[in-house]
């Protein structure tokens, strides 16, 4: 079963499952609202993170659960309970649910964002501590309750840890996504100066497989690329598809912060969605994504296309919306 399966992840994750002949559970929160898997032959039910009945009945048969479902978005009106708390608990609901249900392996989906970025280059040991962004915060919380549940229940598990996705697929925009999307509508009037550490949604879905195939149970292995991209690398991906654009000036930190400090203030009061925290630009700003993805490749085979190739196809998919 794949959790979270008409998200961006999700939905590749079925069609990769499908595609090597696998029978696939696609869990959503909304069956009536699952366009990204139309077509597809795979059983789609309804799995709630928040609903522990609807994940027990979902889990019932499942040999191995991809535990992809996740808030995915850095602004809420409340982000302690619309980020933090939805996932950490929805982590330890499906654990759980999984356990009782007898599931022979989990491959849990964490991020990059519990192993942090300091621009050296980190590995699966590296642990990102007192992350004031509520996403960061909401995925270190949540890969620890998901250690403590699988350890509490004797469940085995793997953990991956994604970068930045980007690809096909992508039937809603994910903020990722939707910052390439803002580059190609030529939105970004100045350059941030963040480095990305951008990977291929479909190389992603091949590592969890592999991990459920290949991992060692208590282990992590990030799913990234080792090298990062700068603004002038992503306008060189889509300038080999569409010419033209020019590079917008670096902005100074200063003026960034500033802009989304006016970001957040807005969004208290009108709850429309910031597009810029004052907690990125702290993160982001001149710090390269760098990891060592050793252990991925030599024990999963691990072989993620390069970042230009990857942004190159992100671009072609959204040119082709």
């Amino acid at each position: 079963m794949v959790t979270g399966a008409n998200g961006h992840l999700g939905n590749t994750l079925v069609r990769a499952l499908i595609a090597r002949g696998q029978r696939v559970r696609a869990g959503v929160r909304d069956p009536e609202r699952s366009t990204a898997l139309a077509g597809l032959d795979c059983q789609v039910v309804r799995a709630e993170l928040q609903d522990p009945h609807s994940l027990r009945q979902a889990l019932q048969g499942v040999d191995v659960l991809y535990q992809v479902a996740a808030v995915f978005k850095h602004w809420a009106k409340d982000p302690q309970a619309e980020i933090v708390e939805v996932n950490v608990q929805g982590t330890r609901n499906v654990l759980r649910a999984a356990a009782e249900a007898g599931v022979r392996r989990v491959v849990y989906v964490s991020s990059v964002a519990a192993v942090g970025h300091n621009g050296q280059f980190l590995d699966e040991h590296n642990w990102n501590t007192g992350q004031q962004n509520p996403y960061y915060r909401s995925k270190i919380l949540s890969e620890r309750a998901a250690w403590e549940t699988a350890q509490a229940y004797d469940l085995p598990l793997v953990s991956v840890l994604p970068s930045a996705i980007i690809g096909p697929h992508a039937t809603r925009l994910t903020d990722t996504m939707g910052f390439l999307a803002a580059v190609l509508a030529r939105k970004l009037v100045l350059d941030p100066n963040f480095h990305f550490n951008f990977v291929d949604v479909r190389d992603v879905a091949d590592g969890l497989i592999r991990a459920a195939e290949k991992g060692r149970p208590g282990q992590r292995y990030l799913l990234a690329n080792q090298q990062a991209s700068s603004l002038a690398q992503v306008i060189e991906a889509l300038g080999s598809l569409r010419p033209g654009y020019p590079m917008p000036r670096r902005a100074p930190k200063s003026l960034l912060l500033l802009i989304a400090w006016l970001q957040e203030l807005r969004a208290r009061y009108t709850a429309r969605p910031a597009e810029l925290l004052v907690s990125q630009v702290q993160m982001f700003y001149g710090v390269r994504q760098l990891y060592c993805i050793d252990k991925a490749v030599n024990e999963l085979g691990y072989q993620p296309r390069s970042p230009q190739d990857a942004l190159t196809q992100a671009f072609a998919h959204l040119l082709a919306r």
